[in-house]
């Protein structure tokens, strides 16, 4: 019989196969990929997002019981996944400050073969102040109304909580669905010169980055509706508002480089 009362406050994780199913998803699925470009088949790629999918969830629920059934997650725990993740943070920082070097790189001094002007010469950029001021007020007001959530839960406030934390969602599928519609009324594409590849890899990223905050305050949503959260033990979401905390700088920083300034 395993001793389960240890004499220090760390958490000693348990066996787990998640990590060995995650790699094999991943596997598969860059497989997969590989398979869709060469050959147009899609079952490889299907299989592999149904094994990191499924991986993820599981591995996700693990980590919630040990939280909040076991009891795992002590003041020093805590504390060490809050620097877990600050450091991830930082080298999304460090990832995204990749393509506004590249960014600047080119259209401070632009070469002969984009006609030496910014932006290039037969590029039509977006008006910064149609869907892209409105995305700005969007993602603007989800940080707002995800620090209201956060108030709310810190004073016990059930129900604000919910409605705060569920227009915080409402507002990222919102984003995500200009963005989308954006990038289909784009009058240039990413293989349009540095100036398409720029556009489109930044905002694709951060879009990408939008959807993944999404689906984590919608998972700490479900969390709350299960009283997994405490006005003192929440962790999970407040590593959520950082994140989407994070996500809006990065956008106030695309808005203002990107649309406006290389308007």
């Amino acid at each position: 019989m395993m001793k389960t009362n240890y004499a220090h406050p760390f958490h000693l994780v348990d066996y787990s196969p998640w990590p060995l199913t995650g790699a094999i998803g991943v596997l598969i699925l860059v497989t997969g990929m590989m398979k869709w470009f060469h050959n147009f088949n899609l079952n490889l790629i299907i299989l592999g997002y149904l094994i990191v999918v499924l991986t993820m969830y599981q591995w996700w629920r693990d980590i919630c019981r040990e939280g909040t059934l076991q009891g795992k997650h002590t003041l020093l725990v805590v504390k060490g996944l809050r620097w877990g993740m600050i450091l991830f943070i930082v080298s999304e920082i460090f990832f995204f400050l990749s393509f506004f070097w590249a960014f600047f790189h080119s259209s401070l001094s632009p070469n002969i073969e984009i006609g030496t002007s910014w932006p290039p010469v037969g590029i039509t950029p977006f008006n910064p102040f149609q869907i892209p001021l409105l995305n700005t007020i969007i993602l603007i007001s989800s940080g707002i109304s995800v620090t209201w959530a956060h108030h709310a839960l810190m004073e016990n406030n059930n129900s604000q909580m919910t409605q705060s934390l569920f227009i915080t969602i409402i507002l990222g599928i919102y984003f995500t669905t200009l963005q989308m519609y954006e990038y289909f009324e784009a009058p240039f594409s990413i293989a349009d010169s540095i100036y398409g590849s720029t556009f489109f890899v930044a905002t694709g990223f951060h879009g990408l980055h939008v959807i993944i905050g999404t689906m984590f305050l919608l998972i700490c949503l479900i969390r709350h509706l299960n009283n997994h959260f405490s006005s003192n033990h929440h962790f999970g979401f407040e590593a959520a508002a950082w994140y989407w905390h994070f996500v809006d700088v990065v956008w106030l920083f695309l808005y203002v480089s990107i649309y406006w300034w290389g308007y």
